[in-house]
């Protein structure tokens, strides 16, 4: 177990989101554990659902009731990433959870979404001696997440918040907007109507809006 001049392990700085370097034994032997409960609910058939949800529970630290994640799913450690309730993604998640991830109720993940805690110096130095760091992220309750998506380190989504496809979310982003493109902006909020007005159009990869009002499916 690697210790820096504090006495602290390369995990304790890790999990304080402090830099810490990767190549450690026990990070390793953490990570070997993921790769191994990974793969085995990669492998699942989907008429197992009781076996792939025993094997996402093992994996992750915490995954609400109701919720549902396609294989393949990606992650570094597993368990530090909580899943609330009812929530669904689909086919190709990665969540690389160096810091915790933290998935509320009701959230809609599309495809190859991407969930990106790490983070690594720009001092060349620090970087070429392999010191890198972590910062949490949050995905509010109710938050759609189209296709392509990428989240990276330290940010936080606002409920009820719908991201377009492909859209790189940079910082943070408030509640009840639909925001788009690389980086991330709010192209206009969100009315809270009610089931009478009837669903708005989208796909899974995404909201789909007329000229002006949001973003594309793709």
């Amino acid at each position: 177990m690697a210790h820096d001049s504090d006495g602290r392990s390369m995990r304790e700085r890790m999990l304080a989101g402090d830099l810490y370097i990767a190549d450690d034994p026990e990070l390793a032997e953490h990570m070997r554990r993921a790769a191994d409960l990974m793969d085995a609910y990669n492998a699942t058939s989907a008429r197992d659902p009781q076996v792939r949800r025993r094997l996402l529970a093992q994996l992750l630290g915490e995954v609400g009731e109701g919720t549902e994640i396609r294989p393949p799913l990606r992650v570094d450690y597993g368990s530090h990433i909580r899943v609330g309730a009812r929530s669904f993604a689909n086919f190709g998640l990665v969540a690389l959870d160096v810091a915790p991830i933290t998935i509320g109720d009701d959230v809609q993940i599309g495809t190859n979404v991407q969930l990106m805690t790490p983070t690594h110096p720009v001092d060349p130095d620090l970087r070429r001696a392999k010191w890198e760091s972590a910062a949490p992220i949050t995905i509010g309750d109710n938050v759609w997440l189209g296709s392509g998506v990428i989240v990276l380190a330290g940010v936080t989504i606002g409920e009820n918040t719908v991201v377009g496809a492909g859209t790189v979310v940079t910082r943070d982003l408030p509640p009840n907007v639909v925001a788009a493109g690389n980086p991330a902006r709010v192209i206009r909020t969100i009315e809270h109507t009610g089931p009478a007005a009837g669903p708005s159009a989208g796909t899974d990869a995404g909201p789909v809006a007329g000229p002006g009002s949001g973003p594309g499916a793709g």
